[in-house]
């Protein structure tokens, strides 16, 4: 069993001033020895905060903690299997009048398919996709 991070806890670590690594051992200690690793779709949204930056020397941190990150954890891919999973999660969820955010759905997805929980500051939207365990920090 493993975990994916969520981007909200990464960013929440990075804007507070935290290592890449004192946030997986803050992990580590709610989720115990685990596999952690992100979703593509975590790489998307970390990617984009990067060049949203208005400040250079805000680019710039948060460039090194995201490469900090790739070296640290695995990122799996969007494969189709995923793919899959979550537009079948999604077509089923807007039956039903639940709306999920496309990266929190491939998120979710991604970590479905792996057998993985997902670790959350954003429970409330990770909540609607059935079956998916979250942790909160």
């Amino acid at each position: 069993m493993g975990i994916i991070l969520d981007s909200s806890i990464l960013i929440a670590g990075e804007r507070c001033g935290d290592s890449v690594w004192e946030v997986l051992e803050r992990v580590q200690t709610v989720c115990g020895r685990t596999v952690a690793a992100l979703s593509a779709a975590t790489a998307v949204e970390l990617t984009h905060g990067i060049y949203r930056a208005r400040a250079d020397s805000d680019r710039l941190r948060r460039q090194n903690f995201v490469e900090e990150l790739y070296q640290a954890v695995p990122v799996y891919p969007l494969t189709l299997e995923v793919a899959r999973l979550a537009g079948r999660i999604h077509g089923e969820q807007m039956g039903l009048g639940v709306s999920i955010d496309f990266p929190d759905l491939i998120i979710g997805a991604t970590a479905l398919h792996l057998g993985f929980d997902v670790v959350t500051l954003n429970v409330k939207h990770f909540r609607l996709i059935p079956g998916l365990k979250t942790v909160t920090l």
